[in-house]
């Protein structure tokens, strides 16, 4: 029988953070501890998914609805049939996963099937701005090798511009959030391609992406939030050259891990993304990171604080987490 603790808490950002559908100055969100019988725990973090109304109240909610069927050594199976994919999983895989690191002193990147955790270069985000605040994010960041831009329907090329000017060596990659209609993404492709934009995320909305199958563009396209988790991956493969698995979308590390699988066999290069979070919702993702071609784990990065014994980011590079931490 397991034990939970549950704690729902509001992370201050370094500003105000807009992408395409929202503006956040502070996040939340859900952190928690499985410990069994011998009063050992794991601990894990989720921030769910915003836009399908998952918040920590509701995660907590569903976790607790199942505690009493969770074990350390439950079935994937099992745990996918007491709860969907989404951040209450994930909450739940993740803290199992550290649990059973502790219990068994093997680490988690171990029982995952890596040989060993490498250094990884992680994307850093600029948000949608003016003019002169991206210009003023850019040079802040002239540091990182690969930087992500969000864009919308009305600020995409000029941002983009800005950013390069600023940041002449650096490889980008842009992030749209359902913003864009096919016809704006044809219209842009030839201008960002020579630019030298290297990934363009979900420009169109997962409900109106069937255009994407006719569309030869220059530029690698990513799903995110068309992406959840396996049962998703063989509907995008004639539609996007890659998939972006984030753990609060798919349910946790364990589903990633298949979806990695997955994705080769379509031929889909993979990506990691978050949700936003501290290092304890990094750490796990950092497993997916050692396969993935893009990096996007900067979350802690545009937060105020962190957990004890947090992630080191040095320059656009991470290195791997402390088992104090996670794992």
């Amino acid at each position: 029988m397991l034990t939970l603790s549950s704690t729902i808490e509001y992370w201050p950002m370094r500003e105000s953070f807009e992408i395409a559908r929202q503006t956040m100055t502070k996040l939340p969100l859900l952190a928690i501890r499985l410990t069994d019988e011998n009063g050992v725990s794991g601990h894990a973090e989720a921030a769910g998914v915003d836009y399908d109304g998952e918040t920590p109240a509701s995660m907590a909610a569903q976790i607790e609805a199942v505690l009493h069927e969770l074990q350390v050594d439950i079935p994937s199976d099992e745990l996918n049939r007491l709860l969907p994919s989404g951040g209450a999983r994930n909450a739940v895989d993740c803290a199992l996963w550290d649990l059973r690191a502790k219990i068994s002193g093997a680490p988690a990147w171990k029982s995952a099937g890596l040989a060993r955790l490498d250094t990884v270069i992680t994307a850093f985000t600029i948000g949608l701005g003016s003019a002169n605040e991206t210009r003023q994010k850019a040079r802040l960041a002239s540091n990182m090798p690969l930087i992500k831009v969000k864009v919308d329907r009305q600020r995409h090329l000029d941002i983009v511009s800005i950013v390069r000017e600023e940041l002449p060596k650096a490889r980008l990659i842009l992030d749209a959030n359902q913003a864009w209609d096919i016809g704006l993404l044809e219209t842009l492709l030839p201008q960002l391609q020579a630019v030298g934009v290297e990934l363009i995320e979900q420009p169109l909305p997962g409900n109106k992406d069937e255009s994407l199958v006719h569309l030869q563009s220059p530029i690698p396209i990513a799903a995110d939030e068309s992406c959840s988790d396996r049962t998703t991956l063989s509907s995008l493969a004639e539609k996007y050259q890659a998939v972006n698995i984030k753990l609060d979308k798919c349910g946790g590390l364990t589903e990633a891990l298949k979806m990695i699988s997955m994705a080769r066999e379509l031929n889909l290069d993979v990506m990691v993304g978050n949700m936003c979070g501290t290092s304890l919702g990094m750490a796990p993702a950092f497993l997916v990171a050692q396969w993935a071609k893009w990096v996007d784990l900067d979350g802690p990065l545009l937060q105020l604080g962190d957990r004890p014994f947090p992630m080191e980011y040095f320059d656009g590079f991470i290195q791997p987490p402390s088992p104090e931490l996670w794992g």
